[in-house]
């Protein structure tokens, strides 16, 4: 690799989002479609299922299921969407641009909900060279309803999701540089089906150019409908967990990967599989992370809360509260971003887990000032400026 950069690549998931907030879980409308069992195509909570699936479940249109729910309003928020390109865009925001460079592969339909993404991904400074339009399929999108009443007052989302294009693309549409890169990363591959079935693969390729990977999941409706008693497949097989080095999960999904049905459980799984290390979110709780010391200092169980200051201020100051929209994405850009900045002074081993997880936490916890996952800066540096103050104020919370 040529480059006095440090390089930054990554594929997965990307869509639009439509948000609807103020949608109430508890409502008769929204309690009709709920879901029996797992896997069932019904709406749940906090997790995502496929708009082709939801028809099936009801036996109803899904132009009549949606308009049932939140009748014949608009979205409130038009926004970018997806754990890969919400997460570049991210860290590309907190990255300097003449020193690292934030590149994302993925696929759109042809159609003016492309365009729209486009128009705003352009303004940010993420390079999209490799983010191509198909006329085949339309733009994946998700419909987002937000219930920020939801858990007593923490807020929660239920997503519906079209995969559209998202299942033309394949390993093959990745160039060979995708892998001249620093850093590489896998986004929400589950709702691109054809780079999930092929992650081992590509995670081979990532290690045979030393690159450091980080795999972020998404809820996996394909498999929890295919066979809702197994582990959700992320690798081919135990042992090719090794080729990850940060693993990012949120609580649902450390236990439907790991096959378990409590977190210690799920954690003594991902110690023993040789994952170099993980974090398991948690929403508004505290979160669950490792490091066996092959990139990170070797650590134990590290339990980590949200900011402090975030749940004051989003407790205190109703102006500034969004939605939870995208905070899991933001958490991982943070993460990135911090092993992009660390990555220029430290080895393999040396790097630092809380340093790390401060700037996830901090960008996690700012997204929900905001509707939505992605935030357009009106200057370069100003996201950072605000997460970092927030990131300072939470390594005193832990007294770091």
């Amino acid at each position: 690799m040529n480059s006095d950069k440090i390089i930054i690549s990554g594929t997965g998931c990307a869509l639009a989002d439509f948000l609807y907030n103020g949608v109430s879980f508890h409502s008769p409308a929204f309690i009709k479609y709920l879901s029996e069992k797992s896997g069932d195509g019904g709406l749940s909570p906090g997790r995502l299922v496929f708009i082709e699936e939801l028809e099936k479940y009801t036996g109803r249109p899904y132009p009549e299921i949606i308009r049932k729910i939140i009748g014949d309003r608009s979205p409130d928020t038009f926004n970018i969407g997806g754990p890969s390109l919400v997460s570049l865009i991210h860290t590309a925001q907190l990255l300097e641009k003449h020193e690292y460079e934030v590149k994302y592969f993925g696929m759109a339909g042809d159609d003016h909900t492309a365009d729209r993404i486009f128009e705003m991904v352009c303004r940010t400074p993420l390079n999209v060279k490799h983010y191509l339009k198909t006329s085949s399929k339309a733009t994946p999108f998700t419909d987002v309803l937000s219930d920020p009443d939801y858990d007593n007052g923490h807020g929660e989302r239920t997503f519906i999701n079209n995969i559209g294009a998202a299942w033309d693309y394949s390993p093959e549409k990745l160039p060979l540089d995708f892998f001249d890169s620093h850093i590489v990363c896998f986004g929400g591959t589950a709702l691109v089906p054809r780079l999930h079935d092929n992650l081992t693969q590509l995670l081979v390729n990532a290690r045979d150019k030393d690159c450091i990977t980080v795999v972020n999941t998404v809820y996996d409706f394909r498999n929890e409908k295919s066979n809702p008693r197994k582990p959700w497949p992320l690798v081919s097989h135990t042992d090719n967990y090794s080729l990850i080095d940060v693993l990012i999960m949120d609580h649902e999904e450390a236990l439907r990967i790991s096959g378990m049905y409590t977190i210690g459980n799920a954690v003594d799984f991902f110690t023993s599989s040789g994952v170099s290390s993980f974090i398991i979110t948690n929403g508004a709780e505290e979160l669950t992370s490792w490091s066996g010391g092959k990139l990170f200092h070797q650590t134990g169980w590290l339990k980590l809360p949200v900011s402090a200051m975030v749940a004051e201020e989003l407790k205190s100051n109703s102006q500034r509260k969004g939605d939870t929209t995208g905070c899991g994405d933001n958490f991982a850009g943070g993460i990135i971003a911090s092993l992009a900045w660390q990555l220029k002074s430290r080895q393999k081993g040396e790097f630092n887990l809380v340093e790390a997880l401060s700037w996830g936490i901090a960008s996690g916890g700012y997204c929900c000032f905001t509707f939505g996952g992605t935030y357009l800066e009106s200057s370069p540096g100003e996201k950072k400026n605000d997460i970092q103050h927030i990131q300072q104020n939470y390594l005193k919370q832990i007294g770091y």
